[in-house]
């Protein structure tokens, strides 16, 4: 039931969205529906579709919900009718480029300016990725408690402003474009590497993360990053089936078998990036970038004939367009294949002292391997014990303890 809930949730909340206008009691009346499914599926059975049962249920309570604010309104115009007529509020504008899809109408509410990115990130990622307070708070590497406070407060603000449930035009739709592709890119990687629970991928975040990022370049088809962006998921989804093993555990790129991944997406991601440089006019944006990155992959036959070079050189530029300790790291994984372990260990000693990367599993991780490569194995073997620690993904952990278990 927990499982069906999560996945089903953001198409819940979206489509109650539509009904109240108000994406908090939304939320709530989705709780609604499982308080309702725990009570009626352990004594009448699971239903044969119990995403829809879900839906409907919620569904039914926002509509009993309307009518009651209806007839409170009929009784306060009835009181009304002795004063004087007003004005009829004018009509809002049509917009020819608006698109039925309540997913994406609710990722651009909540992506409206009166929140700061931040709030608009941590709530899209509640509502529409079903993702739980702590794992939103992993993903942004800040304590859980903020990410709470976020949530909290951006559903009052939105509330409490009126804002419409729409997917803006315009240049309203110009100023969200960044926050929202943030949204769906954080929607696509926790789908593509969960940060916790007993599985290493949950492909339905991916898969409508991707569905998001394709409804995105029809809507707004000259923007670069909506095209780059979805490159970078094509490309990497493309990798999916390869990721796991047959028991569900984490393949490492270099251990993939490559003949397993999807070449159809692959094709997808190559078109979308060639649209995207078409497109771009100047400087590369952040998402283009990353989408080159994954094309030198895709293009090599093998591991070890992967272009590091090119790719530590884009990482460098990724991190002069948009500087973060994260990518950092993967810059130095990429200098390590291409210039040796020796190089890339120096550069990650000198991110240990980040504190956006104290708690970040990775770190440890990426130096344990550099270490094992150098023939340090005492301290490798600490460091993947340390990484194993700090993850709170299970697959991972089992990962990361195997790899500390085999240095000698």
């Amino acid at each position: 039931m927990e499982t069906v809930f999560r996945m089903e949730s953001p198409r819940i909340i979206a489509g109650v969205t539509r009904v109240v206008r108000d994406v908090g009691i939304a939320e709530e009346l989705a709780q609604d529906a499982l308080v309702a499914a725990l009570e009626q599926w352990p004594r009448d059975g699971v239903p044969d579709n119990p995403g829809a049962w879900l839906m409907a249920t919620a569904r039914h309570r926002a509509v009993d919900l309307v009518r009651r604010r209806e007839n409170y309104a009929r009784k306060l115009a009835e009181i009304g009718r002795a004063l004087p007529d007003a004005a009829a509020p004018p009509e809002e504008p049509a917009d020819p480029d608006d698109i039925d899809d309540d997913l994406l109408r609710l990722v651009f509410t909540a992506c409206h300016p009166v929140l700061s990115t931040e709030a608009r990130t941590a709530l899209t990622l509640r509502l529409l990725g079903g993702l739980t307070t702590a794992e939103i708070a992993r993903a942004f590497l800040v304590p859980e408690p903020t990410v709470a406070q976020r949530i909290v407060r951006a559903k009052r603000t939105l509330a409490t402003k009126n804002v419409a449930f729409e997917v803006p035009h315009g240049p309203d739709r110009e100023a969200r474009l960044g926050s929202v592709l943030d949204v769906i890119y954080l929607i696509f990687n926790e789908g593509y590497a969960a940060t916790a629970g007993d599985d290493w991928l949950r492909p339905s975040l991916c898969e409508d993360a991707l569905r998001l990022a394709r409804v995105l370049t029809a809507l707004m088809p000259k923007e670069p990053e909506v095209h780059g962006l979805t490159a970078l998921l094509e490309l990497q989804a493309s990798r999916t089936a390869a990721r796991t093993g047959p028991s569900g555990e984490p393949v490492l790129l270099k251990d993939q078998n490559r003949s397993r991944w999807n070449r159809m997406l692959i094709a997808r991601g190559f078109a979308a990036l060639s649209r995207a440089e078409a497109a771009c006019g100047g400087a590369p944006g952040p998402y283009l970038l990353q989408a080159a990155i994954a094309a030198c992959h895709a293009h090599a036959y093998s591991y070890e004939e992967t272009d590091w070079s090119r790719i530590a050189t884009l990482y460098g530029l990724l991190a002069a367009r948009s500087p973060s300790p994260v990518v950092e790291l993967n810059r130095a994984v990429a200098v390590s294949m291409a210039q040796g372990p020796a190089e890339a260990l120096a550069l990650v000693d000198a991110l240990a002292g980040d504190p956006a990367l104290r708690e970040y599993h990775l770190l440890p991780s990426v130096r344990g391997d550099l270490l094992a490569r150098l023939g340090r194995t005492p301290e490798a073997r600490a460091e993947f014990g340390r990484a194993a620690s700090l993850t709170r993904n299970e697959r991972e952990r089992e990962l990361l303890l195997r790899r500390a278990a085999e240095q000698p």
